[in-house]
């Protein structure tokens, strides 16, 4: 049985959630979890979130032990990028792309 939470939205860029997600798939939800808990990186809150949120998931949906779970698949996708700009010298546009992203984090019962 696989449970799936979805994290839409996150003002954060996929290529830094990416670093973070990487981290966590394939580990236990406890290690996956505690290991959330300690990362500098900022975007380590919205991915314990969205994996929280998975595990809360399987528990009160499927009644699954959050003690079995690991963490089958993490992705950070790319959301929908707000276009500003800023003015530049002699009369230039100066484009800032404001990038978001889709985080789905997949838990599922360990295999044995």
């Amino acid at each position: 049985m696989e449970v799936s939470a979805t994290s839409k939205y996150i003002r954060m860029s996929p290529r830094k959630v990416r670093l973070v997600v990487d981290i966590i798939r394939g580990q236990p939800v406890e290690q996956a979890l505690a290991k959330l808990r300690l990362m500098p990186q900022a975007a380590a809150q919205p991915v314990w979130r969205a994996l929280h949120s998975a595990v809360a998931n399987a528990e009160n949906n499927y009644s699954l032990d959050a003690g079995d779970l690991i963490v089958r698949t993490a992705m950070a996708n790319t959301g929908p990028t707000l276009k500003r700009g800023r003015p530049k010298a002699r009369g230039r546009y100066g484009p800032i792309h404001r990038r978001s992203s889709h985080i789905i984090v997949v838990v599922g019962e360990k295999e044995g």
